[in-house]
């Protein structure tokens, strides 16, 4: 089954878990945020209908909007201190849809991240275009059109975001043997792509919704996406190898514990003024170590010391604002009688013989 097609049982399982009605004792509807993949048409109507407002990215950009009339770009930041602009836009054929209220988003970091990875992919593209010139060219290559255009086919659906910006075109003779092929970049594609790099739309049903509120409300599902990369490393739960549906049940209700933990952790520190992410917190509680000395005396006895190092200041204030320790342990010292095995042959084959 698709995770589109799982959204509104989903919905009504958390329903009956938690008891948590659509609207709330003050008359404001919950709401539900959710990323693009399941953000359908279907789904958006589901929600509606449950009487759920709900937070998406929009599936498609916008090919044709304006700004909003008395709307203005608000930039926020990140969590790196990168600027992030917003702006509420229209659109004529989402308004007679019903869909009223989209939230451009312009990252300037996401646009070279994409940029990037949009190159990397044009020369992976090109370089299978070759591949299929030097075929067409050389004895015992592929030249049967059919072939060739199955070929192109299979680079395109390899390259989807990219093929688009070429231009293929293919010479065959009588016998339907392609005699050569050319492609070309589509100017005008190609600087519409990078001039929509870093660009994508919120869309949402609250009414008299702000563009703070809806950038804020998003990145709850930001949030939860970042900490559970962080911790199906830290707590090995990628990939699921399990064969049984309980297993995997246990699987993913362990991750889902180790996140129930990571989020009153992270919520404790809000509250204080901490907004650090899980992996942030993770790298700054690792400067503190646990230090192991041994040692061995006159007595035959073997000493180990552990001491607890003293924590950074940044990890200090983490400790302050939950109410912790500053160390788990200030000193454990163990002693141990160090006996040292017998290494004669005879007591060798003494303790063979017992």
């Amino acid at each position: 089954m698709a995770d589109c097609n799982t959204m509104g049982d989903i919905i009504k399982q958390l329903v009956t878990a938690t008891t948590a009605v659509p609207v709330t004792t003050d008359g404001k509807k919950r709401i539900v945020v959710i990323d693009a993949g399941i953000a359908t048409e279907a789904n958006l109507k589901t929600i509606t209908e449950m009487e759920y407002d709900y937070v998406c990215v929009s599936r498609s950009s916008l090919m044709k909007y304006t700004v909003a009339e008395g709307a203005s770009p608000i930039v926020v930041y990140d969590r790196l201190k990168r600027p992030i602009s917003l702006v509420k836009v229209q659109n004529q054929k989402a308004e007679a849809n019903g869909n009223t209220y989209y939230l451009k988003v312009t990252s300037p970091s996401k646009a070279l991240k994409e940029k990037s990875m949009h190159k990397q992919f044009c020369v992976r593209f090109e370089e299978g275009l070759e591949q299929i010139i030097k075929g067409i060219a050389s004895k015992g290559g592929t030249k049967k059109y059919n072939r060739v255009n199955q070929r192109i086919g299979r680079l395109a659906q390899k390259y989807p975001s990219v093929h688009n910006l070429y231009e293929v075109t293919l010479e065959k003779n009588e016998k339907d043997v392609c005699t050569s092929m050319t492609w070309m970049k589509k100017p005008r594609a190609i600087i519409e792509r990078q001039n929509a790099c870093g660009v994508y739309f919120l869309h949402t049903s609250i009414e008299a919704a702000t563009e703070t509120l809806v950038w804020t409300v998003y990145n709850c599902i930001r949030e939860i996406e970042s900490t559970f990369r962080c911790l199906k490393s830290d707590i090995d739960l990628r990939p699921i190898f399990h064969k049984t549906d309980e297993a995997s049940k246990a699987h993913i209700h362990l991750g889902l514990m180790a996140y129930w933990v990571v989020n009153t952790i992270r919520f404790q520190l809000k509250d204080k003024g901490t907004t650090s992410d899980w992996r942030e917190l993770v790298r700054v509680i690792n400067t503190q170590k646990c230090v192991t000395t041994g040692l061995n005396n006159d007595k035959g006895q073997h000493i180990s010391i552990r001491c607890c190092s003293k924590p950074e200041p940044e990890l200090a204030l983490l400790y302050d604002a939950l109410q912790m320790k500053h160390a788990p342990f200030i000193r454990k010292k163990s002693v141990v009688l160090k006996i040292e095995p017998a290494t004669s042959e005879k007591n060798d084959l003494q303790a063979d013989t017992n």
